[in-house]
């Protein structure tokens, strides 16, 4: 005698074809929420469009560029500058060798210009750069270790960054020059929020 099993609820079970069509569904839903991220992904590699989401910078989109005006550089930091950015999160992950993302901060002294690094900031050629002094602390009370106070004749094969915008930047002040090696591409501002400044 067969064993019936009892279903009062009338549950309804789905089939294998019925199973498979909502597997199918499901799929595609998933690709239909997914597909901003995707689509933002591919105008990042195709477009050359960067996401600006970090405080050093005016949130927004920017773009890379072959223009001498644009004084954007991303590029990956290196040895304890490096380190330092990705151990205390300055950075998030990424594709720079060091499985962190890059940094995207203004050109601001090359080769040639002098560099007057002081308690009071950074002066290029004489002029003072806004909210460029570094500090001994960081937004977490963490230490920090500025670059060494004196005057700088910038070297061929580097470049000073520093971010006016945001007085808690982490850039030249700390780890002084970048190499030109370093630097994966120049942008320039696609489209950016207004946003203040942090001042000191």
């Amino acid at each position: 005698m067969a064993l019936r099993l009892s279903n009062p609820l009338n549950f309804k079970i789905p089939g294998s074809y019925e199973l498979h069509h909502r597997l199918r569904r499901a799929a595609l839903w998933a690709c239909l929420l997914g597909s901003p991220f995707f689509l933002g992904l591919i105008a990042g590699w195709v477009f050359g469009i960067r996401v600006n989401l970090t405080p050093s910078l005016p949130l927004g989109f920017y773009i890379t560029s072959h223009s001498s005006n644009a004084n954007l550089v991303e590029f990956c930091p290196q040895g304890k500058a490096a380190y330092v950015s990705l151990i205390r999160q300055y950075r998030t992950a990424g594709a720079c060798p060091d499985g962190g993302a890059p940094l995207l901060k203004p050109g601001v002294a090359f080769p040639g210009d002098d560099v007057e690094v002081s308690a009071n900031g950074i002066r290029v050629n004489g002029q003072l750069l806004p909210n460029s002094a570094g500090r001994f602390r960081d937004h977490l009370q963490r230490p920090l270790d500025p670059w060494p106070y004196g005057t700088y004749k910038v070297e061929r094969g580097t470049v000073w960054v520093v971010s006016s915008f945001n007085s808690y930047s982490f850039d030249s002040r700390y780890y002084g020059p970048i190499p030109n090696s370093a630097i994966r591409h120049h942008l320039r501002p696609l489209w950016t929020f207004a946003t203040e400044a942090l001042e000191q």
